[in-house]
C-alpha cells in the first residue's frame, strides 16, 4: 500500500458515495488506474464494504449504555456460547472481549430507559456464562465514527 492507496481510502472514509470519476479527481489519477487500485483494495480486504451512517437520535434511539460483563468461566465452550448469543442481540452495537476484569464491554443502544431495563433483564442477564453485569450510561459521544488514521 502506497500513499495513493491511502489517499483513496481516506477519501472513501469521508464519503463512500463518491463516483469513480470524483474519486479519481480527488486523488489525481486517471479513471482506469484509480479503478484498478480501488478493486485491488476491495480484493485485499482493506475495504470491507460500503454503508450509510445513520443518526440514532433521529431514529428514536436515544439511550446508550456501556455494559461490563464478568463471566463465570473462561472455557472455550462458555466463551463461544456467550459470543454467539451476544452477537444475536441487535441492540448490542459493539461487543469487545477484554484482558482482565471485566471480561467484556458491550455498547448498547435502546429507545429509552424502560427499553434498556427490559433488554438488561430479559436478554443480557440471561446470556450464557454471565456471572455479573454492571453498566454506566453514556452522557455524550465526543468522538464517534472517526475514520481510521492512515
Amino acid at each position: 500500500m502506497d500513499d495513493v492507496d491511502r489517499k483513496i481510502l481516506a477519501e472513501l472514509q469521508q464519503d463512500g458515495r463518491l463516483t469513480l470519476t470524483e474519486l479519481a479527481e480527488r486523488v489525481r489519477l486517471s479513471l482506469s488506474p484509480c479503478h484498478r487500485r480501488l478493486r485491488a483494495l476491495e480484493s485485499s480486504g482493506a475495504i470491507s464494504g460500503y454503508h450509510a451512517t445513520l443518526d440514532a437520535h433521529a431514529l428514536g434511539l436515544t439511550f446508550e449504555a456501556l455494559v461490563f460483563v464478568t463471566m463465570r468461566a473462561a472455557d472455550r465452550a462458555t466463551v463461544d456460547a456467550f459470543e454467539q448469543a451476544v452477537a444475536a442481540v441487535p441492540h448490542v452495537l459493539q461487543a469487545q472481549r477484554l484482558f482482565g476484569d471485566p471480561d467484556y464491554l458491550l455498547r448498547v443502544i435502546t429507545r429509552d430507559l424502560p427499553a434498556f431495563q427490559r433488554l438488561y433483564d430479559e436478554r443480557l442477564a440471561t446470556l450464557p456464562g454471565v456471572q455479573r453485569l454492571s453498566s454506566t450510561l453514556v452522557m455524550k459521544s465526543v468522538v464517534e465514527n472517526r475514520p481510521l488514521p492512515l
